[in-house]
């Protein structure tokens, strides 16, 4: 009896952390919805003025159109990019946690119905 409550102590406790995991995932997966708006964004200008510089010949023009617009598009194209590859780390190394806790919780479950 004494061990059934604390397996489902252990059991308690870990559940807890795992909602708190599932929060952090939460706003993890949010932030990763919004700069994946900004990344099409910035794709979609980076991608347009590309082609208007391609469909350009005046090269004062071209040199305008980069400075003002292609340069920095392509910094924060790049830059959202990584952003992104960090929170896709970041996703994974909590949804490892989730692994966890559900793999120890299943062991734990087995080890109480066993006695």
């Amino acid at each position: 009896m004494e061990e059934t409550m604390v397996k489902s102590y252990v059991q308690k406790s870990l559940e807890e952390w795992k909602e708190d995991i599932l929060q952090v995932l939460e706003e993890i997966e949010k932030e990763y919805e919004e700069i994946a708006q900004e990344l099409k964004v910035y794709s979609y200008k980076y991608g347009i003025t590309k082609q208007v510089i391609q469909s350009t010949v005046n090269e004062e023009i071209i040199e305008k159109i980069r400075e003002m617009y292609h340069k920095p598009f392509e910094e924060n194209y790049n830059q959202l990019k990584e952003y992104i590859r960090d929170l896709e780390e970041k996703k994974r190394v909590f949804q490892m946690f989730i692994q966890k806790i559900d793999e120890v919780n299943r062991k734990e479950s087995a080890k109480i119905t066993t006695f």
